[in-house]
């Protein structure tokens, strides 16, 4: 079993920064695959960015690409997604997911359902 809890969450203005973390908990040999999502009200959930174990390998969102940064500490089990010049369609619930991995150290996932734990969420609210 694997939880996450995310936190960072809040409400900036356009053009602002920040960084949300994602700290994992479980089995202390625990290796795992980290992606973030996104969901706006009415919306599906959507892929944001991800990053293999070993952290060499991300992979972003066309949306977010050049704005939005995935990366990890594992000595912290914690994995964070740093987020400058936001804008309001920025604006969702972020969600932390991972996948436990095994030999696949530099594989990143993109899709929902290739992930088996998520985190609850926290709002990033972007005002114009």
């Amino acid at each position: 079993q694997v939880q996450l809890v995310e936190s960072g969450g809040g409400l900036v203005q356009t053009g602002d920064s920040l960084r949300l973390s994602c700290a994992a908990s479980g089995r202390a040999d625990m290796k795992f695959a980290a992606g973030w999502f996104r969901q706006a009200p009415g919306m599906a959930r959507e892929f944001v960015g991800a990053i293999s174990w070993s952290g060499h390998d991300t992979y972003y969102a066309n949306s977010v690409k050049g704005r939005f940064t995935v990366s990890r500490d594992n000595t912290k089990k914690t994995v964070y997604l740093q987020m400058n010049s936001l804008q309001p369609e920025d604006t969702a619930v972020y969600y932390c997911a991972a996948t436990i991995i095994y030999n696949s150290h530099n594989y990143y996932y993109t899709e929902h359902y290739e992930y088996d734990y998520w985190g609850q969420g926290t709002q990033v609210t972007v005002s114009s």
